[in-house]
């Protein structure tokens, strides 16, 4: 038998409808055999003897037609026939008192009994018929006394211990059949109520899984058109509905949080903007401060001081105006609020046009630079992006380029990756960069030496730069220490 859950979130089979269903009918079919053993004592008994009652008035009127009958009959053979077929003993009387017909000594002692002790008690009367139970110990019976046409008295014997034994015998059957329909009642009950409640169960465990939110199940409509069915349709229904609720309710949710992460991005955006311009800007402004107080104050009189310090204030005045336009770009790289216009474009035309640009520079520093421009490299990338990442590396090699072995160069070079993509490789000869800073490099406004990338223009932007432009990409980058220098490198997306 199928168990359901109790309020206990337990197991238990006397708590299921199935059981509880299965009692009932049990129950009911045992007071129903009950109920009809108490109608069969009660009514049988009485209706029985309605019968006889009947039948002996049916035999009265025979018997007057016997005696009216032109031909005249063997009255005793009538009399026999009529007791054989009726289980009765008949005992006819004249006017004068004398027996005309009886055939049992034993009724002429009882009748005579009668007429002495008067031990009876009037069952049925009407007209000329009279019925009297005759309340004898050993065998109680019952009496009907006609008066027939001719005068005489007809005395009819009605035993009534075959009544009462074929009460008992009807109780008897149907206290078997009770028993039988019980033990039936049980089996189809069983079967009945299982095929009834499984829905129910089914629907208890559909509803239970609802409510952990999983709409996974569906109840398994049939054909019919019950209540039963019904309900698992509105169930269904109530699930689909559900579901599709809680989704919308979920990608809203979603949608609100993505709004507040974004709020809370530009929120620290803003912050950061804010913290890491004033913090770059103190040192460019006290100098531009202090030069102009000098050019206000006339410190110096002459042409070529005073050119100086406009001088001085002009380029720390371009240098913040990069490096705010450095880090308005880093913050949206960031953040992710840049869309790439990707398209196809050798990159190695580029780095070409690259190096082009950095000629004096690298001639001032008696800088050579290696690169293989045989072949074509074509990559899918935002040009202009790609371009910045080239430039970030090759500055910032140009920037770190130290003698080595009688050598100061740069190498540039790209190979093909097993993700199929492009590596871009740039190594300068100089220092090895030490491992605390392999990490802190690529943090904006990290400088390894704070008085050369002054000197030198840096703003400790480009590397960050390089950082979020590979991870919009979701390429890979990094650093790597050499015995005479340190390469750099990326991954760039292949045509």
């Amino acid at each position: 038998m199928d168990k359901l859950n109790n309020g206990n979130g337990k197991q238990n089979k006397f708590s299921s409808v199935q059981f509880k269903l299965f009692i009932i009918l049990c129950i009911s079919t045992i007071l129903v055999t009950f109920i009809i053993i108490v109608i069969n004592n009660v009514v049988l008994e009485g209706f029985s003897t309605r019968e006889k009652v009947k039948e002996a008035e049916k035999i009265s009127k025979n018997i007057n037609e016997y005696y009216s009958a032109p031909i005249q009959l063997d009255m005793d053979d009538e009399f026999r026939k009529l007791e054989l077929k009726e289980n009765i003993q008949i005992y006819i009387e004249n006017q004068n008192g004398d027996v005309e017909y009886c055939n049992n000594s034993e009724t002429i002692n009882e009748i005579n009994q009668y007429k002495k002790l008067k031990n009876y008690s009037i069952v049925y009367n009407k007209e000329n018929v009279e019925l009297k139970k005759i309340n004898n110990q050993n065998s109680p019976y019952l009496l009907l006394i006609s008066k027939l046409n001719n005068g005489y008295t007809l005395y009819i014997r009605i035993p009534i211990m075959p009544i009462q034994q074929s009460v008992n015998i009807s109780n008897q059957t149907l206290l078997l059949i009770g028993v039988m329909m019980v033990i039936v009642s049980a089996c189809v009950s069983s079967f009945v109520a299982k095929k009834f409640t499984e829905p129910i169960v089914q629907m208890n465990r559909i509803t239970k899984k609802m409510a952990h939110l999983d709409f996974s199940e569906k109840y398994r409509i049939n054909d019919d058109n019950d209540e039963i069915n019904k309900l698992g349709k509105n169930i269904n229904q109530m699930s689909d509905t559900l579901e599709r609720t809680i989704t919308q309710l979920r990608m809203n949710n979603n949608e609100l949080e993505k709004d507040i992460e974004e709020k809370s991005k530009i929120d620290e955006m803003r912050k950061q903007f804010i913290s890491d311009v004033s913090h770059e800007l103190k040192t460019p402004i006290s100098l531009i401060q202090g030069y102009a107080e000098g050019l206000i104050e006339n410190v110096n009189s002459d042409e070529e001081s005073r050119k100086f310090y406009a001088n001085v204030i002009l380029d720390e005045s371009n240098k913040m105006d990069e490096m705010v336009k450095q880090l308005l770009e880093l913050m949206k790289l960031e953040y992710q609020d840049r869309q790439f216009d990707n398209k196809e474009f050798d990159l190695r035309e580029l780095i070409k046009e690259i190096i082009k640009r950095q000629t004096m520079i690298l001639e001032e520093n008696k800088i050579t630079v290696e690169f293989d421009d045989k072949d074509e490299v074509v990559v899918l990338a935002d040009q202009k992006y790609i371009e910045q990442v080239v430039v970030n590396y090759f500055t910032n090699a140009i920037k770190h380029c130290t003698e080595k072995n009688n050598e100061k160069k740069i190498i540039i070079r790209t190979e093909e990756t097993k993700e199929n993509k492009i590596r871009l490789f740039v190594y300068n000869t100089g220092e090895k960069i030490s491992k605390d800073n392999l990490t802190k490099i690529w943090n904006r406004f990290y400088k390894v030496d704070m008085s050369r990338d002054r000197e030198k223009g840096g703003t400790g932007i480009g590397l960050a730069i390089v950082k979020a432009i590979m991870n919009n990409y979701n390429n890979k980058y990094g650093v790597k220490n050499y015995d005479n220098g340190v390469e750099f490198y990326c991954d760039i997306n292949k045509k």
